[in-house]
């Protein structure tokens, strides 16, 4: 076998399994560890895959904004009605870009709460009735509507909020992970900012890794989650809602 055909073989497994030993694919493509290890530097390098000890498992890549809007919606509605509970009237609260903070908007739409949307579909959804909606400046990402770059790191270090909701591209019992750098900088000021921060997730999410780091899941206040996951409440109190 080729080494590129070997590789492919290699990244096809990751993907199918979302994680494996380095002996456990040397033993499944018939190559020794040390070719494996190569295989797996080089993908690395490529930025498709993330080495860790002993093994690997595949970098998510950003699905298209219209597949995100139309996956999973009852458990993203789920998981904002329980969501909603840490909100009352008079907080400021900061909102992640997403789909499953842009159901949240849409409960929280109306309220009488200061909110600092890092979404531009977020931002319309919730300018309605009573709602303070702010946008700090920055950077759209074209098809995808969140706010990055300095601008938006300057204007959120100007405030304090009482809640920071999360939203993640991939998490799993360690940390949460994005798509790009550049919004996980914006995601980890909010944090900074925030008294609090709500991780609301669901379970598709978990088990994947992503490129750039945001935060341990131990720093969090809470998680809303459908995922029922007996290690997660070790490391980070879990409301589980069911769609």
């Amino acid at each position: 076998m080729l080494a590129s055909e070997r590789q492919q073989a290699l990244l096809a497994l990751l993907k199918q399994n979302g994680a494996f030993r380095t002996k456990d694919l040397a033993r499944e493509l018939g190559a020794s560890e040390a070719t494996i290890r190569r295989d797996l530097r080089v993908l690395s390098e490529r930025g498709e895959l993330h080495r860790e000890h002993g093994g690997a498992v595949v970098l998510e890549q950003e699905p298209p904004y219209s597949i995100k809007i139309g996956k999973n919606q009852a458990v993203k509605e789920a998981i904002a009605r329980k969501a909603l509970q840490y909100v009352e009237e008079g907080m400021t609260l900061i909102l992640d870009s997403g789909t499953t903070t842009l159901a949240l908007a849409r409960l929280l739409a109306g309220l009488r709460v200061r909110v600092f949307a890092l979404d531009l579909v977020v931002a319309q959804t919730l300018a309605q009735g009573h709602t303070e909606v702010w946008l700090p400046g920055g950077l759209v990402r074209n098809g995808f509507y969140s706010l990055t770059s300095q601008w938006v790191l300057e204007s959120l270090a100007q405030i304090k909020a009482d809640l920071f909701f999360l939203g993640a591209d991939a998490f799993d019992l360690f940390e949460v992970t994005n798509h790009t750098l550049e919004e996980a900088f914006v995601k980890k000021k909010a944090l900074a900012v925030a008294d609090r921060t709500v991780l609301l997730a669901d379970g598709s999410k978990f088990g994947h890794k992503a490129v750039a780091r945001v935060t341990p899941l131990s720093a969090l206040f809470r998680m809303v989650t459908d995922l029922e996951h007996p290690a997660l409440a070790e490391v980070v109190p879990v409301e589980v809602v069911r769609a």
